[in-house]
């Protein structure tokens, strides 16, 4: 949403099993079920994120795997068939690549161990 896009819309994969790195370096692009090519507004989406995480002094993010934006460990494949892959989307590529730890929600518990606790 924060890239643009409207809730609910189209189903969005990144193409051709690529990840979201791929996407950030201009050689994979992310297109809805229709064909609509979504990428600019995915990265727009991961720049905002990008900011507020900075701003606020996030050092982890934790992620819902799986989505062509914030997937950390899998991401589908661009068939729209339902198959995933290891890889990661354009927000959880974006965040790592400006020094925060991601995690995706099926690891919480390695997330906690992380955090500090108050003495």
């Amino acid at each position: 949403m924060a890239g643009g896009l409207p809730t609910p819309r189209p189903p969005a994969e990144i193409t051709h099993a690529f990840s979201g790195r791929d996407v950030l370096a201009g050689t994979a692009t992310v297109q809805d079920i229709t064909g609509a090519d979504m990428t600019a507004p995915f990265i727009a989406g991961a720049h905002a994120a990008l900011a507020l995480a900075q701003q606020q002094g996030c050092q982890f993010a934790l992620l819902i795997d799986g989505s062509p934006s914030c997937g950390s460990q899998m991401i589908y494949d661009g068939s729209f068939n339902g198959q995933k892959h290891t890889g990661e989307g354009v927000t959880a590529a974006l965040l790592r690549q400006h020094g925060l730890d991601v995690f995706a929600h099926t690891e919480i518990e390695q997330l906690a161990k992380r955090l500090p606790h108050p003495a």
